[in-house]
């Protein structure tokens, strides 16, 4: 390779860069919702439906299951919807706080500047969707053990680079599998319907410009640089997935909390259901070099693989 085939690489690199970003913007442009008006705020709560697919509730398959009245396996979803819809806000929090600072006094003509600002603008209105959603869902508000609460303070005050990117990736990508079933299937209340279909569409677009930053940021990276952030991205994900769904949930539902933790822990159903929807993501971080041995050991106690 020549001086000036290494020179016209990274040109070429901030190029694709940007001609993805205006993809980007174009799609937006075109295909985005305001959840204010698509989703039905009015019509009351229809307690005959459920607030998830069954197939992705903690409980499923497992003998206390099997016990519960159709009733109360409604009210376990709708729990459990409105608990990983209050994850998604404080993670969304935490991704806008983390593009700012990444765009920060960067040039306002580039393409990618102007879809991080309308990656921020579209995660402003899914948080509030969210809340109105759990609301709405008559659940009350979920938020993280306070030890996951306190790390992602620290998370979003310092990580930057491919610690940054490929933590968004890890939250978006595995509430975008259990969120495409849920908005196909009829069980599930229509107005959660719908914002897991706005979801869906919009975050379609947030996770391909964090595949690309990803792989951008570790162009060039060295052994120490992408060992330790692999871990990072590992621990990051272990605290993420760990919390979609409130302890809380089971009490909240009516049933015996104690009992619904235990066998929720030891359910091989929903293990499987989680390592499932996050194999092309593992593939992905797998090609990037940030499947290490010490990041292995968190995927795995977070049923990711």
């Amino acid at each position: 390779m020549t001086s000036a085939d290494v020179q016209r690489a990274p040109e070429a690199a901030q190029s694709g860069r940007h001609e993805t970003a205006q993809r980007l913007l174009d799609s937006s442009a075109t295909l985005s919702y305001d959840p204010a008006t698509e989703v039905d705020w009015e019509t009351p709560l229809d307690k005959d439906f459920h607030g998830a697919s069954p197939e992705w509730s903690t409980l499923y398959g497992t003998s206390y299951w099997a016990e519960m009245t159709p009733e109360q396996q409604k009210e376990l979803t709708r729990q459990e919807a409105a608990s990983v819809a209050s994850t998604g806000i404080w993670f969304e929090m935490i991704l806008q706080q983390m593009v700012l600072r990444d765009f920060y006094a960067k040039d306002p003509t580039d393409p990618a500047f102007q879809w991080a600002l309308t990656e921020i603008a579209d995660e402003c209105r899914h948080s509030i969707m969210f809340a109105r959603g759990a609301q709405k869902l008559g659940a009350p508000p979920y938020r993280p053990r306070k030890l996951a609460v306190e790390l992602g303070r620290v998370f979003k005050a310092v990580a930057g680079g491919e610690a940054a990117y490929a933590a968004i990736l890890v939250a978006e990508e595995v509430l975008d599998v259990m969120q495409r079933d849920w908005m196909r299937d009829e069980r599930v209340v229509p107005f959660v319907r719908t914002i897991n279909n706005i979801h869906v569409v919009e975050e379609s677009r947030h996770m391909k410009f964090a595949r690309e930053e990803t792989r951008e940021q570790l162009e060039g990276a060295g052994a120490v640089r992408r060992q330790f952030n692999a871990l990072v991205i590992a621990i990051a994900s272990y605290f993420i997935v760990s919390s979609m769904v409130n302890r809380d949930v089971y009490k909240n539902a009516g049933l015996d909390a104690e009992r619904a933790l235990r066998e929720a822990k030891a359910n091989e159903h929903h293990k499987s259901m989680m390592r499932s929807s996050c194999a092309g993501l593992m593939e992905f971080l797998g090609s990037c070099g940030l499947l290490t041995k010490p990041a292995l050991v968190f995927y795995k106690r977070a049923n990711l693989i």
